[in-house]
């Protein structure tokens, strides 16, 4: 008897375990999980994980949750505003990242922040921009006069070394093809692979692995010479992380540094001149029009190897105002936060079309973007490196509108857009096998 009423405790116990846990789920969106704990979902996520997402996104609706290694993913799969996801106090941008010591990061982090805004903020542009232009000029200059390409790799292979030379400095990029090829190599296996490497064991990504093992030895070759090679005052973002680090008796961490910076610096802003470009192709009166604006600042398009200024930009708005339309529509990248309380999130408005003239509200005069942009990230540390990047975009599509016509051979190409927020915000898009004709015009 006694052993009944003890079995029936435990079971009574269990059943109100249970249903007291129920009820605390009922405003938690649904988990995937596995028999295996700890473990989870790992396995069927890491095999091919935005596959999982969607499927998971089909059964489930668009928010739902992946525990996997001993984590809680919630995502949200719709084109919701991250406003309050940037500003909450209940989202940790310090406590979500993976790829180095937290004790490191939490040190650096402000230190390094703050070097890397001085360094970019909108006063010292200039700075960058005749390397900017010399290095565009240098580039498209190697694509010849007119064929067939293959509309992603020409984007990366002109905007790849001009951006590592002006990041790092002239030394790191490679200069023969072979090398080249297995820097763009091992740069796109750990760029595919970024939004797991944090969170996986190095076995499940082996591949991804030793792709970052092959950048973070680039680097530590490197880095010697990149410091040495100094010019005044003006030193590289390389340099002056290296200087901040040797402060704090971290130097050894640099190459980690270091390749975080590639990775912001490189898939951030080759997708997004794709899209640009995609986008402004695709609607012809948008094409039209900067064309005129391209004439009416820099004369007959094609025939001079012209100087593209601050201040020439800010004549040829279209052109940003189709920038930040692209950002919105096809951010790329990772932004990382932990979600420490709930949230809830606002839409942008009309977010599936493509309207550059939303950017007409906006005050760019200064530097002020839709409350619901969030592209570059948002609160307290927004994207250090978002005005360099919009000089380099906007200089990038001037000058290859002035100097060459494209004719797409393919229908518009499909994107995967999953966005994932716990962690981070993940944006995946399909954009390799696009193909068009170019024409020198002159």
């Amino acid at each position: 008897m006694e052993i009944f009423l003890m079995s029936l405790a435990i079971i009574l116990g269990c059943t109100a375990f249970y249903l007291f846990h129920q009820q605390r789920n009922l405003h938690r969106p649904p988990c995937i999980s596995g028999w295996i704990p700890w473990f989870g979902a790992g396995s069927r996520f890491g095999k091919a994980h935005l596959e999982f997402i969607e499927q998971a996104r089909i059964k489930h609706g668009p928010v739902f949750t992946i525990f996997a290694l001993g984590n809680r993913f919630t995502f949200v799969t719709e084109e919701d505003g991250f406003d309050v996801f940037f500003k909450s106090k209940e989202i940790n941008f310090e406590h979500a990242v993976e790829d180095l010591p937290k004790s490191t990061f939490l040190t650096f982090h402000g230190l390094l922040y703050g070097t890397m805004k001085n360094k970019m903020k909108i006063s010292t542009l200039y700075q960058f921009n005749e390397k900017l232009v010399e290095g565009l000029h240098e580039q498209l200059e190697n694509l010849g006069t007119d064929g067939s390409k293959n509309l992603y790799n020409l984007v990366r292979h002109v905007l790849c070394p001009v951006t590592v030379n002006i990041i790092f400095g002239k030394g790191l990029y490679p200069t023969t093809q072979e090398d080249i090829q297995e820097f763009l190599k091992h740069f796109q296996i750990y760029d595919d692979g970024f939004q797991n490497g944090g969170q996986m064991p190095g076995c499940f990504l082996r591949n991804w692995s030793k792709s970052k093992m092959w950048l973070l030895n680039l680097f530590e070759k490197s880095i010697t010479d990149l410091e040495r090679n100094k010019v005044s005052d003006d030193l590289t973002l390389v340099q002056l992380i290296t200087n901040t680090l040797r402060h704090g008796a971290k130097q050894n961490k640099a190459p980690n540094y270091a390749v975080l910076l590639l990775w912001a610096s490189l898939s951030n802003v080759i997708p997004v001149v794709y899209w640009t470009v995609v986008y402004v192709l695709y609607n012809p009166s948008v094409y039209e029009n900067i064309m005129e604006g391209i004439s009416s600042v820099f004369g007959e398009a094609g025939k001079h190897k012209i100087e593209i200024s601050k201040n020439d930009l800010k004549k040829l708005p279209l052109i940003k105002w189709c920038i930040l339309e692209t950002l919105h529509l096809v951010t790329p990248g990772v932004i990382t936060r932990k979600v420490i309380e709930p949230v809830k999130i606002l839409y942008f408005p009309e977010p599936e079309l493509f309207k550059p003239e939303h950017w007409e509200k906006a005050n760019l005069e200064k530097n002020a973007f839709l409350d619901e942009f969030v592209a570059f990230g948002g609160g307290k540390y927004p994207c250090p490196g978002r005005w360099l990047t919009l000089l380099e975009i906007e200089t990038y599509v001037a000058l290859v509108f002035y100097k060459y016509q494209f004719n797409l051979l393919d229908p518009f190409p499909k994107q995967v857009k999953i966005p994932v927020f716990r962690f981070f915000i993940y944006f995946k898009m399909s954009y390799y096998h696009h193909k068009c004709n170019i024409y020198n015009k002159y």
